[in-house]
C-alpha cells in the first residue's frame, strides 16, 4: 500500500525525486562541457545515497566541512577534499584516522594551521594534500593578496609530510542575480590572474585551482584558471539559491512538510514547522538580492505566503496576500531559507514522486559525532 505525502508526520523534510535528478543532471553536465572537474561540497546533503549520485554522474571527489562528513564520505571515495582548516589535536587524530587509500585534501590559510597538520601527518607517516585558501572577497578565511598565497604556498611546500597541490577560494560574495554577476566574476578573476602569475613565477604552479558556490556556479567557466567547482546547495536548491537567480523556483527540490495546527489570530495560519524544523536564517536583502520578502520561507505552491515570525515549533504563515484560507488539518510545503541548516535538523529524508513517498535515506553525516576518549555520561 502506497504511502502518500500527506500521511507523514509532520514536520518533515522530503525531497522531490524528479527535481533531484534533475539538479544533479544539470550540474554534471556545466561542468563536463566546460571542462570543470565537478566535487560537489556534501554540507547541503550530507547523504551517502545523494554523494554516491553525483560520483556516479561525474564528480572527481567530495567536499566536506567537517571530520565527521569526511568519515562517512570516505566510505565512498578515495578523493575527499575537505575545505575548511583542520585545528585541534583531536580533530587531527580522527583526520589521519580516514583509510590509507584515501587521498586526503586539506584547505588552509595559516602556517600555524600547516605546522599541525604536518606533525599529524608525520605520526602516522601519511603525506597530507593542501591548497592554499585565498581570501578573493568573502572576507571570511583566506590569505589576502598574490604574496601571501606565496608566501604560504612556499611554506607548505616546505613541510615534508605535506604536499602543495594548488589553491582554493569561495566566493560567497557573488549572490548578484546570474545576469548581473560579471563585474564581481571579473574581479575575483583578476585577483586569480596576479596570484597564478606570482605562484608560477616562484616556481609554485598549482596543480588544482579549486573554486566553489552555488550561486555563482553557472559561470565559474569565465574564470581563467579555474579547474574545478565545489557546489553545494544546487542538490536541493532554496529559497535564497532562487531568489539570486541561481535556480527557478520550481528547482527547489526540498521542501518541509507541515500541517496548519491554527486559524484563531485573523490574518495568519500556524504551522507545526518552526526553528527547530526550518532554522533561523531570516531573508535579509544582502543574501536575497532584494530579490524576496523578508521572513524564514515561504509555501511551495503560494509563494506569496510567508513564514513571517517562528518558535521553536510554530510557524507563522502571513495571509495577507492571499485570498487562500487554510482549515486546522490542512499541510503545507515550506521552502526554506537555507536548505542546509534544515537538513541538518533531520535524521531522515523522504523521497517523493507524484504525492507518493517512495524510499527514504539517513543524513548520515549530520553532527559532530563524540571522540572516543570521552565516557558516555
Amino acid at each position: 500500500m502506497p504511502l502518500y505525502l500527506d500521511q507523514l508526520e509532520t514536520p518533515a523534510a522530503v525531497v522531490d525525486l524528479d527535481i533531484l535528478a534533475a539538479n544533479l543532471d544539470r550540474m554534471a553536465a556545466y561542468a563536463a562541457v566546460h571542462a570543470l572537474r565537478l566535487r560537489p561540497h556534501v554540507k547541503t546533503h550530507k547523504a551517502p545515497r545523494i554523494a554516491a549520485e553525483q560520483l556516479r554522474l561525474g564528480a572527481t571527489g567530495l567536499t566536506c566541512a567537517t571530520i565527521r562528513e569526511a568519515e562517512v564520505m570516505s566510505e565512498l571515495t578515495d578523493d575527499v577534499l575537505v575545505a575548511f582548516p583542520v585545528v585541534g589535536t583531536t580533530k587531527l587524530r580522527r583526520l589521519m584516522a580516514l583509510p590509507s587509500r584515501v587521498r586526503l585534501l586539506v584547505a588552509l590559510d595559516s602556517a600555524r594551521a600547516a605546522v599541525q597538520l604536518a606533525a599529524a601527518a608525520d605520526e602516522v607517516g601519511r603525506e597530507v594534500g593542501v591548497l592554499v585558501e585565498m581570501d578573493v572577497g568573502m572576507r571570511r578565511v583566506g590569505v589576502a593578496g598574490a604574496d601571501a598565497v606565496v608566501e604560504l604556498a612556499r611554506f607548505v611546500s616546505e613541510r615534508e609530510a605535506l604536499r602543495y597541490e594548488g589553491i582554493t577560494f569561495y566566493p560567497g560574495h557573488v549572490r548578484q542575480s546570474i545576469g548581473e554577476q560579471g563585474p564581481a566574476l571579473a574581479d575575483v578573476s583578476a585577483q586569480l590572474d596576479a596570484t597564478l602569475g606570482a605562484l608560477e613565477r616562484d616556481g609554485l604552479t598549482p596543480r588544482i585551482v579549486s573554486g566553489g558556490s552555488t550561486p555563482a556556479a553557472w559561470r565559474m567557466h569565465e574564470v581563467p584558471g579555474l579547474t574545478e567547482v565545489r557546489p553545494g546547495t544546487y542538490v536541493y536548491n532554496d529559497r535564497v539559491t532562487a531568489a539570486v537567480g541561481a535556480c527557478e523556483w520550481d528547482d527547489c527540490a526540498l521542501t518541509v512538510v507541515a500541517t496548519v495546527v491554527s486559524t484563531a489570530v485573523p490574518g495568519q495560519a500556524v504551522i507545526d514547522a518552526g526553528a527547530k524544523a526550518l532554522g533561523r536564517e531570516p531573508m535579509d536583502q544582502t543574501r536575497a538580492g532584494g530579490g524576496a520578502a523578508p521572513g524564514f520561507g515561504a509555501l511551495l505552491d503560494r509563494p506569496e505566503v510567508v513564514v513571517t515570525r517562528m518558535s521553536e515549533e510554530h510557524g507563522i504563515l502571513d495571509l495577507s496576500r492571499t485570498d487562500w484560507q487554510p482549515k486546522v488539518g490542512d499541510t503545507v510545503r515550506v521552502v526554506p531559507n537555507h536548505v542546509c541548516i534544515v537538513v541538518h535538523l533531520n535524521d531522515l529524508i523522504y523521497g517523493v514522486r507524484n504525492g507518493v513517498v517512495e524510499t527514504r535515506w539517513p543524513v548520515a553525516a549530520r553532527g559532530r559525532d563524540v571522540p572516543e576518549m570521552i565516557p558516555d555520561w
